[in-house]
């Protein structure tokens, strides 16, 4: 077998056994730069998905102060889906933009399924009870809110429902024609007068009397659960006359479980 002189080391090596470092060494340096490309393509792909992601959520911080409760709804189901489409993009192989584009188009339209008939219900609400005391709002997790004052509900140690009541759970009712698919949560409150063995039940009757009054005007008892809180959850101190007045109170809670 012929031999040669390796000149950066002064040593003989077989010419077989030269070939074969040879090889190793070039199979070491492939292996390598095709590790370096991998490492590479995988954090661009990385960045290119958490630009989009932090491209999204700044466009809905700075878009959304200024949008209708509907309009947020919608931007809200559009971001969630751009960042998930951005996202599986990414992870399959494919464009992490395209996949915002895709993403955001369907949670879009996930996002406005709900929003659009309790904005309406919202509204409708709103301009039923305006001037009334009564708080029509949403909650974070997409529920309308109907909070009630005790002013215009019950008398004091009574669970029968006032006139003015009627004024807001009639249109309240007008607006659940027709749909079986929305549930309904009546949470009754009292202040901290009295013991808990007496505002307990009447929290609990107040509800209740809620309840059968929608029940009258066509909303169906299986769609709605009461509740009683008592004097347990006060949003304002009972110390004073005008904070145990905002702690007497009825809150109606709707919402419509997203589709399955």
């Amino acid at each position: 077998m012929r031999r040669y002189r390796n000149p950066a080391a002064g040593l003989r090596l077989d010419s077989g056994a030269g070939c074969l470092a040879r090889k190793g060494r070039i199979g070491r340096r492939k292996s390598f730069t095709m590790n370096t490309m991998k490492n590479a393509i995988k954090n661009t792909c990385s960045r290119k998905t958490a630009l989009v992601a932090a491209t999204v959520a700044g466009l809905l911080a700075a878009g959304c102060a200024d949008m209708s409760e509907r309009q947020r709804g919608t931007a809200t189901g559009a971001g969630v889906g751009a960042v998930a489409g951005a996202v599986l993009g990414s992870a399959t192989g494919g464009k992490a933009g395209t996949g915002a584009v895709v993403g955001g188009a369907l949670g879009a339209v996930l996002g406005n399924v709900w929003s659009k008939r309790q904005e309406e219900r919202r509204v409708a609400l709103e301009q039923a009870t305006r001037g009334s005391g009564v708080e029509v709002s949403r909650t974070a997790d997409n529920q309308l809110k109907v909070n009630i004052p005790n002013d215009i509900s019950f008398d004091v140690n009574s669970a029968a429902i006032r006139p003015a009541l009627r004024g807001v759970l009639d249109p309240f009712a007008e607006g659940m024609r027709g749909d079986r698919q929305a549930r309904i949560t009546i949470v009754g409150h009292t202040d901290s007068t009295g013991s808990p063995a007496i505002n307990e039940p009447l929290s609990v009757a107040r509800a209740n009397g809620v309840r059968d009054y929608l029940a009258t005007r066509g909303v169906s008892a299986a769609q709605m659960v009461t509740v009683g809180r008592g004097e347990r959850e006060p949003v304002a101190d009972n110390a004073t006359e005008t904070g145990r007045a905002r702690n007497r109170r009825v809150e109606i809670f709707l919402r419509e479980p997203e589709a399955g």
